[in-house]
């Protein structure tokens, strides 16, 4: 099949799920911070929804009261190829995207349209790269999974590290992400799709395996392989930086993404490069009840959301999907987060440490995350970053020109000393 010129397509983006929680953040977003000239609509199910998601944005900008509305429901793969064909970027925010977003990502993927989600889900951005790659590659379309909290930061933060080292002519071998601090609060569709992922391994061997898997996105799992091990999961003293530590929730599809992106470049990183993700406590009995107490929290909440019984229970308590954080919870949240790198050894044997510390302040799974991929978005329509198809991640597809756009909107990205 032969895509549609981008030229002649009517939108720049289509925000798809713009109903949802978080897509009517990006539609706020955009509505509010989008380039003059921008073409662009919000598109999902429901038109009433829609509707009334679009009066809401006229509240912000009158000129927004004739927004064009595209109707596609998730499972119609007709209607979302007429998506599609209509836009140069599809911005996704409709999850658990290994339920809802399959047709959508397929849809792309055949007909040369950009692509950008949020996913936290290593089953889908695996999936997705079975089935998706070759038309993908063929078409032109770059589909860029995880452009948000998880996983853009960290792969984005190596990304600089790598290019710091480069520009010295040497090589990053290693680096450690470590969360200082942060602040936020869940949605319903984010616990919603946590508790997809745990139904998903429970019914499946396969999932539990892929989950557990270090280099499961990969482009070939027996061949495309470091030194790395699991996440941790405990607590663990760091010499290198003289703290606790605790496991990070997200390092499980992070570190995923990261390594993805190291495989994608030809092992740039090179072939022994290692990286991890943790929570970082302070020194001294205080800092180890803390990791102690997170990695007992973490621990006990995945050992009760994989109990079948349980999870209606748990479901009943969170926040129904379509809630979360109040706009004043979003805008006092926060993160702060290091990540901290070493070069390969010198002729001497000598190697050098350099960080990169990246600061949000908003909340990083929705303030800080919309801003993110609507960025992201915008970066993938009109800026002019190398064009080539397949199923990449952040850095691959769009590197320092999206660092400096989110630099732009306030969003620190330091690169120092260690």
């Amino acid at each position: 099949m032969t895509a549609r010129p981008r030229s002649d397509r009517a939108y720049d983006v289509v925000v798809f799920g713009a109903t949802g929680f978080t897509g009517k953040l990006v539609s706020e977003y955009l509505a509010e911070h989008r380039p003059r000239g921008l073409t662009w609509a919000i598109a999902g199910r429901s038109r009433d929804k829609l509707e009334r998601t679009r009066q809401d944005l006229a509240a912000l900008d009158p000129t927004l009261a004739q927004l064009p509305i595209l109707i596609a429901d998730s499972q119609d793969r007709p209607a979302l190829n007429a998506l599609a064909e209509q836009t140069r970027v599809v911005c996704t925010t409709a999850g658990p995207y290994s339920r809802y977003g399959r047709e959508l990502v397929a849809a792309c993927a055949e007909h040369g349209t950009d692509y950008c989600d949020l996913t936290g889900e290593p089953t889908f951005i695996r999936d997705t790269i079975d089935r998706c790659e070759a038309s993908a590659k063929a078409s032109g379309a770059r589909i860029v999974p995880s452009c948000g909290f998880d996983s853009l930061p960290s792969d984005l933060g190596v990304h600089l590290l790598h290019e710091h080292f480069a520009a010295r002519g040497s090589r990053l071998a290693e680096a450690k992400l470590y969360v200082i601090a942060m602040k936020g609060g869940p949605s319903g569709g984010t616990l919603a799709t946590m508790l997809s992922i745990f139904e998903d391994a429970q019914r499946d061997p396969q999932v539990r395996r892929l989950l557990a898997d270090p280099y499961a996105l990969n482009p070939d799992r027996s061949r495309d392989r470091g030194p790395d091990g699991r996440d941790q999961v405990g607590v663990a003293w760091d010499s290198d930086e003289s703290c606790w530590t605790g496991p990070f929730v997200m390092a499980s599809v992070n570190t995923r993404v990261v390594r993805r992106s190291n495989a994608l470049r030809n092992f740039a990183y090179g072939r022994d490069f290692r990286y991890a993700e943790v929570t970082r406590f302070p020194k001294g009995p205080l800092g180890l009840l803390k990791a102690t107490g997170l990695s007992v929290g973490m621990v006990g909440g995945m050992t009760l959301a994989s109990v079948e019984a349980l999870r209606p229970i748990i479901q009943s308590r969170m926040p129904a999907p379509g809630e979360g954080p109040t706009k004043s919870q979003r805008e006092n949240g926060f993160f702060k987060i290091v990540i901290v790198g070493r070069s390969a050894a010198d002729k001497s044997g000598l190697s050098e440490r350099a960080s990169v510390r990246i600061d949000g302040r908003r909340d990083p799974g929705y303030g800080e995350t919309a801003r993110m991929i609507s960025e992201a978005a915008l970066c993938l329509a009109l800026d002019p970053i190398e064009r080539h198809g397949g199923i990449l991640t952040p850095a691959v597809a769009m590197g320092t020109t999206l660092v400096e756009r989110l630099r732009k909107i306030g969003m620190r990205w330091e690169v120092g000393p260690a």
